[in-house]
């Protein structure tokens, strides 16, 4: 034979049973598997998937909490940005750790900065609807070069309402269920 033993390629081949292009049995050993049936039920599986199929929560913070507290949310949500709403709970921007650390630089008096000096305000945010086809929130998220995106309830409305959150991160954990 080639000299290599089970050992060295049992991890190979668990992968290679975990893409599903070998199957195993045991006191059989391994054979191909059914990689493509695999691939076209993950096709299907993305061509039906809507936004509210991936979202998770949103952090909503006032636009009138100081930059220092905003960074607390930012860590204690355990959230990627943060969705700026009104006293009225209306959507008015998002805010990264990006604009957050912009703001801080410089500035030994953050504590006293609004989030509204540091946010990217409405209509220059990029968001989706939770109808939407996933596949055109992650083209938004590739061609903007974003980690995600809020999931409001109509841009075209005077008042719009932010429902959601869509990042990579969840659309990650939606694939791996």
């Amino acid at each position: 034979m080639i000299g290599i033993g089970k050992s060295t390629l049992r991890a190979d081949l668990s992968l290679l049973v975990m893409l599903r292009l070998l199957e195993a049995k045991p006191k059989v050993g391994y054979f191909l598997g059914d990689a493509e049936n695999s691939k076209d039920s993950v096709l299907k599986r993305w061509e039906g998937a809507k936004v509210k199929d991936v979202q998770g929560m949103p952090v909503n913070v006032s636009e009138t909490l100081s930059v220092h507290d905003a960074v607390i949310s930012l860590f204690m949500g355990n959230a990627e940005a943060l969705t700026v709403v009104d006293d009225n709970q209306h959507f008015v921007g998002v805010v990264t750790p990006k604009d957050l650390l912009k703001v801080t630089l410089g500035h030994s008096n953050a504590a006293a900065i609004p989030v509204s000096m540091a946010m990217n305000r409405l209509p220059a945010v990029v968001a989706v609807r939770a109808e939407q086809p996933l596949l055109e929130a992650v083209n938004k998220m590739l061609v903007q070069e974003l980690d995600g995106l809020p999931v409001v309830t109509d841009l075209r409305k005077q008042q719009v309402e932010v429902i959601g959150w869509i990042s990579k991160t969840n659309i990650l954990r939606w694939m791996t269920e």
